[in-house]
């Protein structure tokens, strides 16, 4: 087939872009022809809270990459439709994650499906955001009935999804696969000693954009209840803070954890995140709200026992009490499965279960699941 990806992708950083060069990679091993179109402008500056949008990574060698749409210049996104309804892709994979972007994607899909050819099968990481606001209700559904089929990440997502779509349009789960380019594991002697941290420590991660929903503060609060029962645990916070790191700060301050929490408010570059899952013995997302989360799988990638909150899809993914734990998204639960997991040495056991069950995460089931939804449209 001739696929066309419409999404984010470098020069923009972050787990999207991975994903969709990741995807884009399994559809080309499979004999497929695939090109990504990506942004000239993604977010507007003033709406992004981050540092940067751009990665400092040199431009993937064995990918096609054009840089074509403005995500805020409604007169580009009809050039862009009419674009790829000339180039009659046999598939348009619209990767989508928050309702900003639905009047483009929206516009280009209905325009790109004139040609007869084109199907716009939808790659939905969340329907509704994490942090929602007016412009779900006004643009989600304008998304939603541009698109012949939808492959969703959670079977959450695609709950969100049947409540937008009165036409029943084909839709499936397909789980998030594992990130496997993130290179071989590093033994925690050699992982500490590249991040200069003591190796006789016990180190919890919490890795990625620091945002409210994510539960950093559920995590240092269950962290303070456990702190004397556990004197030798640490935590590492490793990723850029997109809200005020000081009100962190003052938390642990306030709970006796200065000399106990190891603070890396940067964007950590693919090439180090083997430093951090490494040198980490329990993977922890303490979420108020998800779908699902791409750290999950690259803990599978680094075979890392996790500890999720039980919230969207994360339950889903994490077995608990065999791979790592889902609790409520209480601190006292949090606590709980931490004294669980220490006192009582889980990880060899748990990181057995792991090993089985990562298998059924292959990039070629997603690639398979977006066959099998064309196959219905």
């Amino acid at each position: 087939m001739k696929i066309i990806l419409l999404g984010t992708a470098w020069p923009y950083r972050g787990g999207l872009a991975t994903f969709n060069e990741r995807l884009a990679r399994q559809f080309a091993c499979e004999g497929h022809e695939v090109e990504v179109w990506t942004f000239t402008l993604q977010y507007p500056s003033f709406l992004f809270p981050g540092k940067t949008q751009y990665t400092s990574e040199p431009a993937p060698e064995d990918l096609i990459i054009r840089r074509e749409l403005n995500s805020c210049n409604p007169f580009n996104w009809w050039r862009v439709g009419r674009a790829i309804r000339k180039a009659a892709p046999d598939m348009l994979i619209c990767c989508y994650w928050m309702s900003f972007f639905a009047p483009a994607y929206g516009l280009v899909s209905r325009i790109a499906q004139r040609n007869g050819k084109t199907k716009c099968i939808a790659l939905v990481h969340n329907m509704i955001p994490h942090e929602p606001s007016i412009l779900d209700k006004l643009f989600a559904p304008y998304f939603v009935k541009s698109q012949n089929g939808f492959v969703a990440l959670s079977d959450s997502v695609v709950s969100d999804i049947d409540r937008l779509d009165k036409a029943g349009k084909p839709k499936t789960f397909s789980p998030h696969p594992i990130y496997d380019h993130y290179g071989e594991r590093m033994t925690k002697a050699e992982a500490c000693e590249a991040l200069n941290l003591p190796s006789d420590k016990a180190y919890m991660l919490f890795f990625g954009l620091v945002r409210a929903y994510k539960g950093l503060d559920l995590l240092l609060e269950a962290f303070g209840q456990v702190k004397d029962r556990l004197p030798d645990l640490q935590l590492i916070i490793a990723g850029e803070f997109y809200e005020d790191e000081e009100k962190y700060r003052a938390q642990i301050a306030n709970l006796g954890l200065t000399e106990r929490v190891i603070v890396r408010n940067e964007f950590i570059p693919d090439g180090d995140l083997r430093k951090y899952f490494g040198a980490a013995d329990l993977i922890v997302q303490p979420y108020k709200t998800a779908t699902q989360s791409g750290v999950t799988q690259v803990a599978f990638h680094f075979e890392k026992p996790m500890l999720v909150t039980n919230v969207g899809g994360l339950g889903e993914i994490v077995h608990d009490h065999k791979m790592g734990y889902a609790c409520e998204p209480t601190a006292e639960g949090i606590a709980e499965d931490l004294l669980d997991y220490y006192q009582n040495k889980r990880q060899k056991a748990y990181t057995a279960y792991l090993q089985k069950e990562k298998t059924k995460y292959a990039w070629s089931k997603m690639t398979k699941a977006f066959e099998n939804i064309l196959s219905q449209c």
